[in-house]
């Protein structure tokens, strides 16, 4: 595994739940709901293979960045450990696909405004999806991918160094989004733990109907709107997110995560 910077708080013996942040973000952008939870919960925090602290030699060029490698991280740092998943954007990906590949470790997942850019019906004009297919380097699909979400004007006034840093995290988006389009990472039917699908009222139409998708083929999932809030809301509705996502899940999963159904590794 590369090196993946993780952080947790919160008292170690109280529950677990893992923060999963999305494509070309950080665990940064987790960091306000963390402490919205790190009183109740064991809160865990990390950088994704390829972005912020987790960038090294080894994640140059192609990667690895699908969802295998995604999934073998999560796992070696939660060291065995039940937990709740929460994924924001991409990461909802990775919880999902944990959640399938390893039920043991999973006690119940919620995931926020996931793309399912595998699907054919999703769009082909998303940020995500009009990086994935730019012509030349991944460095420029990332600026392409940063303009579009903040601007140009912001974007060149950010610092040289941290426009650097934001190319450099290209590899990781162009591989991990072309390999979720290639390949179905998770199958609905087979996750078996505690749903929750969560979007914020003014948010993109297309993430809006996916997660109303996703809930009406899994019944007994809870499905949320968090009002007034955008693709961000980890972040600028912290509070609104703690109280309407996370609280619910881990009422529904039940304390510590109730039994664990199945064992072992799915594929």
């Amino acid at each position: 595994m590369s090196h993946i910077w993780a952080e947790e708080a919160g008292d170690p013996a109280a529950p677990l739940i893992a923060l999963i942040h999305g494509t070309m973000d950080r665990s940064t952008g987790m960091l306000r709901l963390s402490r919205r939870l790190d009183g109740r919960f064991r809160v865990l925090r990390y950088d994704r293979r390829g972005y912020g602290r987790s960038i090294t030699v080894d994640d140059a060029g192609e990667g690895p960045f699908g969802m295998d490698a995604q999934v073998a991280d999560l796992v070696a740092l939660l060291a065995g450990r039940r937990a709740l998943l929460i994924g924001h954007s991409y990461g909802g990906n990775v919880a999902m696909a944990t959640a399938q590949r390893h039920p043991d470790l999973v006690g119940g997942v919620a995931i926020y405004e996931t793309p399912m850019s595998w699907q054919p019906w999703w769009p082909g004009t998303t940020a995500g999806s009009e990086a994935r297919a730019t012509a030349g380097s991944p460095s420029d699909a990332a600026e392409r991918f940063m303009r579009r979400l903040v601007g140009d004007s912001t974007w060149d006034g950010l610092p040289e160094r941290t426009r650097e840093i934001r190319r450099a995290e290209g590899p990781a988006m162009v591989g991990e989004l072309r390999d979720l389009q290639a390949k179905e990472p998770w199958h609905l039917d087979r996750i078996e733990c505690p749903l929750l699908f969560a979007y914020g009222t003014r948010g993109a139409e297309h993430h809006i109907e996916g997660m109303q998708h996703v809930h009406s083929l899994a019944p007994r999932s809870k499905l949320v709107g968090i009002d007034d809030a955008r693709h961000d809301a980890p972040n600028s509705h912290s509070l609104a997110f703690a109280q309407s996502v996370v609280e619910p899940l881990a009422t529904m999963a039940g304390s510590p995560w109730a039994d664990v159904v199945g064992s072992g590794a799915r594929t």
